[in-house]
């Protein structure tokens, strides 16, 4: 039976009944994540929720760059040594290796040194030149070296999942709920990323692309039946400086956030990861966003 009450499964999480089925919420990755689903039993509700939360964690506990003693982190820590991997990494650095090559090296992985450098909290300032020419000499995911074994990377160089990961998690997802649940559709949410494997049956699945001048306001609304898409844009992480705008989005040829880049670039995809990578490398082109995207053949929306 489908309730209207909130009903506590974990501490961090949520299920609440809708007209259509029930809604679960939790947070992972530092954002809110959702799944919309189409039925009415409860109990398969609830143990979807389980089985997404701990995917969720499961991959950031992994992956996040932020956690010390992690798989991530043992390769960041090396010191040019090689570190085994898995075929779960493995899998990662190839789609990553793929980003880097057709983003003509604007999408790497390896970018870390800059990300730490830029900060786009209160009072952030822009980092000195020198610093700046400092970091992008350690950025070159062409000196990442892999096989099914092992990876070996230069001492000083340091990878970060934070531009595909998110997006990796929900495919995880609705792939391992569409798995076990082939009739029933869920739409997978990690903060703005989407995912709809199993068709949505009558009414389809409503989706807000947010406005970038009115946060948490829809400028567009999408009807999913099933499909994937992700948005990318610096409508939350940006500081201002001198009157100038700096987006979160860094360009590591320059070092520095990509000039012209739109506020958002939201990207219709066969699956989620390959979506993030569109929009991520459709923000790297700045002032010919559009202009990329048209020639990908693909649906999008891109506020500027």
């Amino acid at each position: 039976m489908r309730s209207s009450n909130v009903i506590n499964h974990a501490p961090t999480s949520t299920l609440q009944g809708r007209s259509w089925g029930f809604l679960a919420c939790f947070r992972a990755m530092a954002s809110p994540c959702e799944l919309l689903i189409a039925t009415d039993d409860h109990t398969i509700a609830t143990a979807m929720l389980d089985i997404a939360s701990k995917e969720a964690a499961r991959i950031e506990q992994k992956y996040s760059r932020f956690i010390e003693g992690n798989p991530l982190w043992q390769i960041n820590h090396a010191q040019g040594m090689g570190t085994a991997i898995d075929s779960e990494t493995l899998q990662l650095l190839r789609f990553a290796q793929q980003c880097y090559q057709l983003s003509e090296g604007d999408f790497d992985i390896s970018a870390g040194p800059l990300m730490r450098l830029w900060r786009f909290d209160a009072g952030a300032k822009v980092p000195a030149e020198a610093d700046i020419m400092l970091a992008k000499v350690q950025v070159n995911f062409a000196a990442v070296k892999f096989d099914e074994q092992q990876i070996t990377m230069p001492a000083q160089m340091n990878l970060d999942f934070g531009g595909i990961g998110k997006e990796y998690a929900v495919d995880k997802v609705a792939y391992l709920l569409a798995e076990k649940w082939p009739n029933i559709s869920v739409l997978v949410n990690f903060g703005g990323d989407i995912s709809c494997l199993v068709p949505k049956v009558g009414d389809p699945w409503k989706v807000g692309i947010e406005n970038p001048d009115a946060l948490d306001n829809a400028a567009a609304l999408l009807s999913v039946h099933q499909g994937a898409l992700a948005t990318s844009g610096d409508t939350r992480r940006f500081i201002e400086v001198d009157g100038r705008r700096y987006g979160h989005i860094i360009n590591p040829s320059t070092g520095y956030p990509v000039l012209d880049a739109p506020r958002s670039v939201t990207v219709l995809g066969p699956n989620c990861i390959t979506a993030g990578m569109l929009a991520t490398m459709a923000m790297l082109q700045g002032k010919d966003a559009e202009v990329f995207l048209q020639q990908q053949s693909v649906n999008f929306k891109v506020f500027r």
